[in-house]
């Protein structure tokens, strides 16, 4: 499994690199990213992970807390609970390199999403293409 993250810093923190203030007219989603990076991981929502990891943005700090939190709620999930398909989306979705640099939490991520039900359709096939995707040592 990946090295424990301290959830008390922020990435700025963890990368050792913080970046320059964003430009003045730039959008509010890179406004909002430059933002997230400066608050410590333990305090993300999981709206806001989802956020920086469709952007690719601090993954190997922030994809073992989404999978910890996929993993945590799946149980929840195939009970008839809320299941968060915003972070599921972002995470099933990075591409197969980025996962070769994780191939064991690629491997627990498989596990928890093959038993999820009721998907909705826009995350569904996504799942399914995670599923079928060929990668290292996640068998």
């Amino acid at each position: 499994m990946s090295t424990p993250v301290d959830r008390s810093r922020s990435l700025e923190q963890l990368e050792g690199q913080r970046w320059p203030a964003p430009p003045e007219d730039t959008t509010s989603m890179v406004k909002n990213v430059h933002e997230l990076r400066r608050r410590p991981v333990g305090e993300l929502q999981a709206h806001e992970l989802a956020r920086l990891i469709g952007q690719n943005v601090g993954l190997p700090w922030l994809l073992p807390l989404a999978v910890e939190i996929l993993r945590d709620t799946a149980a929840t999930q195939a009970a008839g609970g809320w299941y968060d398909d915003d972070l599921l989306y972002a995470v099933v979705t990075r591409n197969a390199d980025t996962w070769g640099d994780f191939p064991a939490l690629a491997r627990e991520l498989k596990e928890t999403v093959a038993g999820l039900k009721d998907l909705s359709r826009y995350v569904k096939t996504e799942v399914e293409a995670f599923l079928a995707m060929p990668l290292p040592d996640i068998r």
